[in-house]
């Protein structure tokens, strides 16, 4: 007798159908084995090798194109840098001037920096030129004692026995100073770029607070209103880390040149206030710019005297160690509010990266990569961060009604 079958009832009581094996006309009785059926290869669509191979060639055109146009692009940070810390300026006068149009108040902002800079410039080159004619007035009488073995610089020669070197090596001499002319054609032309650059940066930095307000409105006018103002809040926050980032370079710049001219008035070493403003000036250049100041005063506290060399050299020294370990990191840090840890970190990283560009934004850049991280981070958590947002009160609303001049 039979027993009980799959899918029969024979018996009273029939086989359950979960407990029945497959049936033989199924898809793994099918595939032969025990094995599952093969999956069927599609080909990759036409339209994909071609957006892959044009997605390529893009960026490889992008990446050529910053490379090639590097400088052009420096220009345009500096003059967004530039255009960020003067933007303050403008909207001071512009809610002190009411009927004052904005276009007017940042030409006079600018017109007024210039003048500093100028002024700046002024102080140096007014000096130097008068120092200069009077130093080619006395050069032909400080040769022949050179020669003769008489003066401060003929004891020099004396002492280290260039005289004799000088007097050996003529035609040698006469060859090198020929050969400068390539030198300092060159640097004409960096002089005439440079000069060029600075031009172009002012007028980017002008364009940019001109014209800054009208194109973030209408960019945002583009998505929702709390993404708008989520922005304006992010973008204020790091319009004020850049602020705070110049205006605590430029106080430990102050600082530095003060100190100095302590320095060199007490050791007697004349034009000690040009020498401190030269400090200062060329403290504000990241890396180099503190030792470019540091040789140069030191090497006129040397020609005064032994003693005003030595004291320059050893004030130089520990100030310097002094300003990179404690003033920057600490004023940076509440201007800026970073670590100090942070600061030193980053500017090393970023100057070793990117050279003097690089530790420039170092500061700056840091700063608004935490300002952004910090709101992703609170919104994440669901706690807006507390940053000020543009009242509709702000002189970049005011804006709105400004017809094009």
């Amino acid at each position: 007798m039979a027993g009980p079958q799959c899918g029969t009832t024979p018996w009273p009581t029939a086989v359950p159908s979960s407990l029945c094996p497959p049936n033989a006309d199924s898809s793994f009785s099918r595939s032969g084995a025990g094995n599952p059926a093969p999956m069927a290869t599609r080909p990759v669509p036409v339209r994909t090798i071609l957006a892959t191979i044009g997605l390529v060639l893009a960026t490889f055109v992008l990446l050529e194109l910053v490379v090639q146009a590097r400088r052009v692009l420096i220009w345009a940070v500096i003059a967004l840098f530039l255009a960020v810390s003067l933007h303050p300026a403008v909207e001071a006068l512009r809610r002190r001037v009411p009927r004052c149009r904005r276009s007017v108040a940042a030409l006079l902002v600018f017109l007024a920096t210039a003048a500093v800079i100028g002024a700046v410039v002024a102080l140096f080159v007014v000096p130097l030129a008068q120092e200069g004619s009077r130093f080619a007035g006395r050069l032909p009488a400080m040769m022949r004692d050179a020669q003769a073995g008489r003066g401060p610089v003929g004891n020099l020669l004396e002492r280290t026995h260039a005289l004799r070197y000088v007097q050996h090596h003529q035609a040698q001499i006469r060859a090198f100073a020929t050969g400068l002319s390539t030198p300092v054609a060159k640097f004409l032309r960096n002089a005439a770029s440079t000069a060029a650059g600075i031009v172009t940066i002012f007028v980017l930095a002008y364009l940019m607070v001109l014209e800054g307000p009208r194109a973030v409105d209408r960019s945002l006018a583009l998505v929702d209103e709390a993404p708008a103002a989520r922005i304006r809040r992010v973008g204020a926050a790091c319009a004020r880390t850049v602020n705070g980032y110049l205006t605590g370079n430029l106080l430990i710049s102050v600082i530095c040149g003060i100190l100095t001219y302590v320095v060199l008035l007490v050791s007697g070493v004349p034009f000690a206030g040009l020498l401190a403003l030269f400090v200062a000036v060329t403290d504000l250049i990241p890396l180099v710019g503190a030792t470019i100041g540091a040789v140069v005063a030191s090497a006129v506290a040397f020609v005064h005297s032994l003693p005003a060399g030595i004291v320059a050299v050893v004030f130089f020294i520990v100030y310097q160690q002094a300003e990179n370990h404690l003033l920057q990191p600490v004023i940076l840090s509440r201007t800026v509010k970073l670590n100090p840890l942070t600061v030193l970190l980053a500017t090393l990283i970023a100057a070793e990266v990117a050279g003097i560009l690089g530790a420039l934004l170092a500061i700056p850049v840091t700063g608004i990569i935490q300002v952004v991280l910090g709101d992703i981070w609170a919104h994440r958590g669901g706690r807006p961060l507390g940053l000020p947002t543009r009242t509709d009160n702000s002189p970049e609303n005011a804006d709105r009604s400004d017809a094009p001049e």
